[in-house]
């Protein structure tokens, strides 16, 4: 079993409110589909699985993109997307936060049945991520949310979080079924976080005798061990810093959207009539579907395609967030005919953006970026949980501000 990363988050409250929570689903379900066209139903899992990925994805939908609200509201709106299209896709959603974990396993033989897929072992390999997570290694964190990804084929990933009521964070768990060995020796690489202070940790090689130990009543004692892994740690400010994002990729993204006419790229003119803001949003989402894992190191940036729910790094563009949901989707259905070209078009962006890094310099202009997006967010029916965004006192007389 490979256990592909965890992540440490603030904990957040609050709540998505009904006009971000269905734009959530909506995106979400075509990103899910564009995957799936391009590289198949394990690519999700295997996307769901890295914590970088995941964080990302959560930015360019719109969620607030450090905090531990991501997790739940993203596969809240993934479960309610992809579901009732599970047969076509091939891939299904189970459990949720609180009560809602609990019906996984009626879920799964639901699923099982439909499918013949074994769901008492789908039901083993739930219980037993969780109880890793929650029993076997005792990290200070508490689960409460659990959702088991599974496609028609039976692989599976699980998306889980904890909550750590005494520093108010919460960490979440990936796991991905591929190459699984064992549940109790080495399921994962490793736990690194914050350190709470000495852990206990029963499922390390290192604690076999102490595992033998226990099966035969004695007292000696498990091994406690902290081993570094692929480990996303989020920062508790809500803002977005210039130190939160590469400002090279981030800067090719808002060239390749503002900087250029788009009719320039052959590739290109089947997006001709698309304005510069909404390519802005489709290059991180291109991102999103076609980047390699490196690219994932700086969730933040993504969060320049639809900015967050609380106004951070902007209010979200609704306008351009449809646009966006619309583009994708007639892509996906196109490619589902056998016409794949606007879905090459979209790749095209991401590729474009990529091979301008190699000689790009950016400047130091983050802040005046980051206000240009507030300032313009209301012409883009910009929305936070606040209300709508309103036009600035102040206008730039005109002058077009050249960020990157």
């Amino acid at each position: 079993m490979k256990r592909s990363g965890s992540a440490d988050l603030p904990l957040h409250y609050g709540y998505v409110p009904k006009w971000l929570a269905d734009r959530m689903a909506r995106l979400g379900l075509a990103i899910t589909e564009s995957i799936i066209s391009e590289y198949g139903k394990e690519e999700v899992l295997r996307r769901l699985s890295d914590p970088f990925w995941f964080q990302s994805f959560g930015a360019v939908l719109g969620m607030d993109w450090h905090s531990s609200g991501v997790t739940t509201s993203v596969m809240g709106a993934l479960k309610r997307a992809i579901n009732p299209h599970a047969k076509q896709l091939g891939i299904f959603v189970c459990g949720g936060k609180g009560k809602f974990s609990k019906e996984t396993p009626a879920e799964l033989l639901k699923i099982a049945a439909a499918t013949g897929l074994n769901g008492n072992e789908l039901i083993q390999s739930s219980k037993l991520s969780a109880k890793v997570d929650n029993t076997a290694i005792q990290d200070g964190f508490q689960l409460y949310t659990h959702n088991f990804i599974v496609t028609n084929t039976g692989d599976w990933a699980v998306v889980q979080q904890g909550m750590h009521p005494g520093d108010k964070t919460a960490r979440r768990y990936h796991w991905h079924s591929d190459r699984i060995t064992s549940f109790v020796e080495e399921p994962h690489t490793g736990i690194c976080g914050r350190n709470q202070g000495q852990i206990l940790n029963l499922t390390a090689a290192e604690a076999g005798g102490a595992r033998q130990g226990i099966l035969s009543v004695t007292k000696e004692k498990p091994e406690k061990m902290i081993r570094e892994f692929q480990h996303l740690i989020m920062p508790s400010h809500h803002e977005v810093y210039p130190g939160d994002v590469n400002l090279k990729r981030l800067g090719t993204v808002l060239w390749l959207a503002h900087e250029q006419e788009i009719n320039n790229f052959e590739e290109l003119l089947l997006l001709e009539g698309v304005g510069p803001r909404t390519i802005q949003s489709l290059t991180l989402v291109s991102e999103v579907i076609h980047g390699t894992a490196s690219r994932f190191n700086d969730p933040a940036r993504f969060s320049f395609a639809h900015g967050g729910k609380d106004g951070n790094p902007f209010p979200v563009p609704t306008k351009i967030y449809d646009e966006t949901i619309g583009i994708l989707q007639v892509a996906v259905n196109k490619a589902k005919l056998g016409i794949s070209e606007k879905q090459e078009a979209i790749r095209k962006l991401h590729q474009i953006a990529v091979q301008k890094e190699k000689d790009f310099i950016a400047s130091e202009r983050f802040n005046e970026l980051v206000q240009k997006e507030k300032d313009d967010s209301w012409k883009y029916g910009g929305k936070t949980v606040f209300g709508n965004a309103k036009p600035p006192h102040r206008v730039n007389n005109g002058v077009q501000l050249k960020l990157f």
